[in-house]
């Protein structure tokens, strides 16, 4: 199934895409711009079933065949835009793809649909290459670009463009999704909305990850006994995450939602609003170790971390710079 009422939050989004589907006055071209794994992909299917739907509505019927084509990924007029690079869409995958295919009239349906995916990636000539389809469009084309960063694309794009953009899904929603959708015990549907921070897709994927239970679990470990460890048994288990598919920049993430939890414990002595509460001996025992201000040092130092490895900065001295502060701060 593909309806918009399957979408968690995006209202907006949603009442704009089906005022345009009800009043028929589609654009030729939309921006979906929201971070990574946040539903911009299950937003732009769901729509663009709705426009080749038969039954015309603000809604896919699911039932008809153009709808039954798109939800097998088989309907012939609603076209993804693929690109061999992994980091770059080229001038050519434009090309060949959608300015020499956009000439040939729809095969079955109302429009012809074109969704980029990760449209951030295009080279400048591929969007100039792009530019050229969206100032003179024929009738049924509409094309879809989905962006993690709608400043990566020429401001002749966005003004050619509606662009939509996507908004962080109130916590309590995005937990009561986990909860009810997925089955997710409470407690870790905390950690994975705490984590998550309002993006759905990002808590749907940790809460069914073995990965991120496994990543969570060393995090902890290592930061319940990180005062009594040497620096070169901080390294070691540092590395470890590499044997695991999530990014150090998760890890990070982890670290931080726990020394939150250290600062939060620490000023209100109340457990409730913990996302790591199942470790409340271990964040009393962190708290009456740790100053405000060694605590807040330890945050920001996770801070500067990410940005040294954006930077290219040598992995293992960053990671000994940070485990070395955090050590002399808190815990």
């Amino acid at each position: 199934m593909a309806r918009f009422t399957d979408i968690i939050g995006q209202e907006q989004i949603k009442e704009h895409l089906q005022n345009a589907l009800s009043s028929k006055k589609i654009s030729h071209a939309y921006i979906i711009n929201g971070e990574k794994s946040s539903g911009k992909e299950y937003i732009a299917r769901v729509f663009a079933m709705a426009l080749q739907c038969e039954k015309g509505g603000v809604e896919p019927c699911q039932e008809c065949h153009a709808c039954k084509q798109a939800l097998s990924d088989n309907q012939p007029d609603i076209i993804f835009v693929g690109h061999e690079k992994p980091n770059t869409i080229s001038v050519d995958d434009i090309r060949l793809q959608v300015n020499n295919d956009v000439a040939i009239k729809p095969y079955s349906s109302p429009y012809k649909i074109y969704i980029v995916n990760e449209a951030e990636k295009m080279t400048q000539q591929a969007q100039n290459a792009i530019l050229k389809t969206l100032e003179e469009p024929p009738e049924y084309a509409v094309i879809l670009l989905l962006t993690t960063n709608v400043n990566a694309l020429l401001p002749t794009i966005l003004s050619r463009c509606v662009v939509l953009n996507m908004k962080p899904v109130a916590d309590e929603r995005v937990r009561k999704y986990l909860m009810e959708e997925l089955q997710t015990p409470d407690y870790k549907a905390d950690v994975c909305v705490a984590f998550a921070r309002g993006n759905v897709g990002k808590a749907k994927a940790l809460a069914s990850s073995e990965d991120f239970e496994h990543v969570k679990n060393e995090a902890l470990s290592l930061l319940k006994f990180i005062r009594d460890m040497e620096l070169y048994e901080v390294v070691t288990a540092v590395k470890k995450i590499g044997d695991y598919k999530l990014e150090i920049n998760d890890y990070f993430d982890i670290m931080a939602i726990w020394y939150r939890d250290v600062l939060m414990f620490k000023a209100t002595k109340d457990a409730n609003n913990l996302v790591f509460r199942e470790e409340l001996g271990a964040l009393r025992k962190c708290a009456q170790h740790s100053s405000y201000e060694g605590i807040e040092t330890v945050i920001k130092a996770l801070d500067t971390a990410k940005r040294r490895l954006d930077a290219n900065v040598n992995f293992d001295l960053v990671m000994e710079l940070l485990f070395l502060t955090i050590q002399e701060n808190a815990c």
